[in-house]
């Protein structure tokens, strides 16, 4: 062939897709050395592309990244409903600490450059890490195109994903990086020994068939879900018993709810779950959380169902012990609320043969 065809040109192309994620249980321990429950989410997904090119191109995508607006009106509604950041950092970001671990790892790298491009469904500010699976999608694309895989351990693939996050002021803990890494259904310990002696948590994944049908409720305009750790992080810092031992016991929750995954003992998830909630409305108080979330959670408790927080506000993940019936009863009364609802559908494992060669034994 004497010069390279369209079709050949694609075939070059890299395409990565990473789901939203759901914290099942323990969240938010996870920044405070404790254990959660996550799993992958398949309703909503972040992709992202890399195409070889002459030089290295970060594409703005044409909504999220928007720079030309209709007026002053148009720009200041825009800013108000989608903030000020689209994707475009996030890909730069990941790319710096890409480039800056495999250099510090004597990585050797390629000198080819490559245009990256990125898409997202994931509903803004509804705690179902967005973000993250823009940058995750992206590291993926880097690992493949580099051909680094293998040189890359699965377990810390999660502190690059934050560290690029970090880079921008994004505050966040591990449990949405692991969940959008490994895919499927995960158990996390973050206990401080292990963190401090491995550089990473313990992650075990688990098996999605344990699960027992789940719903997801969000709000189309939902709160801001980045302002909720504040003044509990502080008080943790500072050693508050209180919040150092209701941290203790979400915690804790995760690992009673591995447990009861595993005998498929619902009943139980259902009251770990409802706790899980309280403990957090306790410490974090109802003008932290926002009445538009609390409202999320009563909705679905006022059917007799177990619900909380899937990160931290904005999406609600629900449990209906008594089945479609009251799945139903749940429907009618989230459309009288004004909640959007869907089934929740779980991601497997989608990790292949070079990362699962990098895992720990």
């Amino acid at each position: 062939m004497d010069e390279e065809s369209p079709s050949s040109r694609k075939s070059n192309e890299i395409e990565h897709r990473v789901y939203a994620r759901v914290g099942l249980l323990g969240n938010p321990s996870d920044v405070y050395y404790g254990r959660t429950i996550s799993f992958s989410l398949a309703n909503f997904w972040a992709t992202v592309k890399l195409q070889p090119s002459h030089h290295l191109i970060i594409t703005p995508h044409p909504t999220h990244d928007l720079v030309q607006f209709s007026g002053l009106d148009h720009l200041v509604n825009r800013l108000q409903s989608e903030g000020y950041y689209g994707g475009v950092r996030l890909l730069m970001s990941i790319c710096k600490v890409f480039y800056n671990y495999c250099n510090e790892n004597n990585i050797e790298l390629s000198k080819e450059n490559f245009t990256l491009s990125y898409d997202t469904n994931i509903p803004r500010q509804t705690g179902l890490s967005g973000s993250s699976a823009i940058v995750c999608a992206a590291l993926n694309c880097l690992l493949d195109f580099y051909k680094v895989r293998h040189l890359v351990k699965v377990e810390i693939r999660p502190d690059l994903i934050l560290s690029a996050e970090k880079e921008l002021g994004i505050i966040a803990g591990l449990q949405d990086r692991v969940a959008q890494v490994y895919g499927g259904l995960v158990y996390m310990d973050f206990n401080k020994d292990h963190m401090e002696k491995l550089g990473h948590g313990v992650y075990t994944p688990m098996d999605i068939s344990l699960l027992p049908p789940l719903q997801l409720i969000y709000a189309e305009n939902p709160s801001d879900s980045g302002k909720v750790h504040s003044t509990v992080r502080k008080r943790w810092l500072d050693g508050d018993e209180f919040i150092v031992s209701s941290m203790v016991e979400v915690a804790d929750l995760a690992l009673q709810g591995q447990t009861a995954i595993l005998e498929k003992d619902y009943s139980k998830l259902a009251d770990l779950m409802n706790r899980n909630f309280d403990l957090r409305r306790i410490m974090f108080g109802d003008d932290a959380l926002g009445s538009l979330n609390i409202e999320m959670v009563e909705v679905a408790r006022r059917v007799g169902a177990a619900s909380k927080f899937t990160g931290s506000g904005g999406a609600v993940v629900v449990f209906c012990p008594d089945g479609p019936s009251q799945v139903k009863l749940l429907e009618d009364a989230c459309k009288e609320a004004g909640f959007v609802i869907q089934p929740v559908k779980v991601v497997p494992s989608y990790l292949n043969e070079d990362d699962l060669k990098t895992l720990s034994s």
